[in-house]
């Protein structure tokens, strides 16, 4: 049987917006293979506060498979083994939630918690996340990035079968009493509609899109609120900007943000629109052309 840990990271709030996976094998009493990979999640809506805590951006994923394409490589491991994760919930949540969010079936899969293991076998008033955990064993790793964070995971589930003398996962597993966590999908939301007038309204932030318009407003650099406009012009699409170098048809970094997928500093909060105009554009240039020199608004 694979024993395999788990990691996610995503690129908001939701349980469907998984970014970014890692995977460590565990065989034999060490970590025998590692892996990682990016993903595109449904929406490319990134929090500031998730893309400071792993550093991933939209840009960085915006060309990558998606979930169910990621996880095609390794499911069968997963549904046929035993899986890891530190905070299992979570990373089963993810893991059940993101499939879901493409269509896909979650097969049967369930996993142990080395949070749940740790607070046992390693009990201290100092917390048992995963940082200090592993800095506790002495395990070494860059946290929050989905690989590292997946080997730290396996290497605290080994540091347990040593302390408890277990024979395997599934023996400590049963002689803590731990019950298996698993990977359960919750409704599937339909990620074709954009955000409705009446959640802007609740969010208290005005709807500026005109129906059939690709219209977006950014906060600027010294908090000014600028409006984005796409036009298809008989020279090829553009996106107008309100700012001072747009205005003066200059390209500026609101437009670059979001010709690359980068959100944190869209307020008109139609997220949906930012991937929209991602595939209306299919790498085509958009106007107007970066001016070297000209410092962004």
């Amino acid at each position: 049987m694979s024993v395999v840990a788990i990691d996610f990271e995503t690129a908001n709030e939701r349980r469907d917006s998984a970014c970014a996976v890692g995977l460590a094998w565990i065989e034999g009493g060490r970590v025998v293979r590692r892996e990682s990979r990016l993903i595109r999640p449904p929406q490319m809506r990134f929090s500031p506060g998730n893309i400071r805590i792993h550093g991933i951006l939209p840009a960085d994923v915006r060309d990558a498979p998606n979930c169910a394409e990621v996880m095609a490589e390794f499911l069968p491991d997963l549904s046929g083994g035993l899986m890891l994760a530190h905070n299992a919930g979570f990373d089963m949540g993810v893991l059940a939630a993101s499939l879901a969010a493409w269509g896909e079936t979650v097969p049967e899969l369930a996993g142990f918690c080395t949070l749940q293991i740790a607070r046992r076998i390693f009990p201290d008033p100092a917390g048992h996340g995963l940082a200090k955990v592993a800095g506790r064993l002495g395990i070494r790793f860059e946290h929050h990035d989905a690989g590292e964070d997946a080997y730290a995971c396996a290497e605290i589930a080994l540091a347990a079968l040593r302390e408890t003398g277990a024979t395997d996962i599934a023996d400590l597993a049963r002689g803590l009493g731990l019950t298996p966590i698993r990977a359960v999908a919750g409704p599937r939301r339909d990620f074709t509609r954009s955000t409705s007038a009446h959640a802007l309204r609740a969010s208290g932030i005005v709807d500026l899109r005109p129906k059939g318009e690709l219209r977006f407003a950014m906060r600027g650099s010294t908090g000014n609120r600028y409006v984005l406009e796409f036009e298809e012009r008989t020279d090829g699409p553009y996106l107008r900007c309100s700012c001072p170098a747009g205005m003066h048809r200059r390209r500026c970094r609101h437009v670059d943000a979001l010709v690359e997928g980068d959100v944190t500093d869209l307020t008109s909060n139609n997220f949906d629109d930012v991937e929209r105009l991602r595939q209306r554009l299919d790498g085509k240039n958009v106007g107007p052309a970066r001016t070297r020199g000209v410092a962004a608004a």
